[in-house]
């Protein structure tokens, strides 16, 4: 059998759906778990609203925040899947047949960056990027929308041999600069190494790992434990009123590279907008986020 087009169609279709309306569970339980622990009143009263948006939100079927973004895919094909008709002709179907009846509707965030015209429609949308998996017989597909909040403060640098106080001092420094901006409490991925389009890639993947995970290796796992701590010390809280809670988490991945060095820093804002599904050949969807 073969996953047919009109099945990625759909999937893409409710999974950006899904990430507008819903805040993920392990988010959900990082933002109670944060209120707890917080210190300032009016950032814990902050805590409550967030939980109680993102209660109600998915309750009445409606955004939890007016800016939807722009759909941002990114699909893992197992080497052993196969297809019936176009992939990429599937998703960008999709999108328009969501902004057709998605209710309430989507607002004209798609933008022309030469022009600056907005609409649904543009060059290369929605942004899809395809990674080859070894051993498998599904295609993964995660949705994650880039709004205006977050998106507008990624950073990247390129260092020559950077020690790790330096790539943390630049970490520090991009978020810092995009103080409560983001809609704190934040995700935060860093990407460090590779090439220049390879560290942003990995900075935004490490923004979807689940919170609470840890990287696997003990070096880098006491790297987020630092950043995370260093981040929380800012004292930006959540929203910006203040208080202990600015990041949900700090994720970060690596690659090898040269002596050049570059270091990217992705955020989600505090809805970590984030839906995944798996799509199997014996017609299978298996919903995960």
């Amino acid at each position: 059998m073969a996953i047919p087009s009109d099945t990625i169609k759909a999937v893409t279709a409710a999974l950006y759906e899904r990430s507008l309306k819903r805040v993920p569970e392990d988010t959900k339980a990082a933002l109670h778990s944060l209120n707890l622990a917080e210190r300032n009143e009016t950032a814990k009263h902050t805590l409550r609203i967030m939980l109680k948006s993102a209660e109600a939100a998915e309750r009445n079927e409606h955004f939890v925040c007016s800016d939807a973004g722009i759909p941002v895919y990114f699909v893992r094909v197992g080497a052993q899947a196969q297809f019936q008709g176009s992939v990429r002709q599937a998703i960008t179907q999709g999108f328009d047949e969501l902004v057709a009846t998605i209710t309430p509707p989507l607002l004209p965030h798609v933008t022309n960056p030469l022009t600056l015209e907005r609409g649904y429609k543009g060059k290369s949308m929605p942004i899809v990027t395809f990674d080859l998996v070894d051993d498998c017989d599904f295609v993964e597909i995660t949705c994650s929308p880039k709004a205006l909040g977050s998106g507008r403060w990624a950073a990247l640098e390129i260092f020559s041999f950077p020690d790790l106080h330096t790539i943390e001092k630049f970490v520090m420094e991009t978020v810092i600069k995009a103080g409560s901006q983001p809609c704190p409490p934040v995700v935060i991925g860093v990407g460090i190494g590779g090439t220049f389009d390879y560290a942003a890639k990995m900075a935004k993947e490490a923004t979807l790992r689940p919170i609470g995970s840890t990287h696997e290796e003990a070096m880098v796992a006491a790297m987020e434990q630092r950043l995370t701590r260093a981040v929380n010390a800012t004292g930006f809280g959540p929203m910006g009123t203040g208080g202990d809670a600015t990041a949900l988490a700090v994720h970060v991945n690596y690659a090898a590279g040269h002596g050049f060095t570059p270091v990217a820093v992705a955020f989600n804002c505090w809805i970590n907008r984030r839906t995944r599904a798996r799509l199997f050949n014996d017609g299978r969807v298996e919903w995960m986020e």
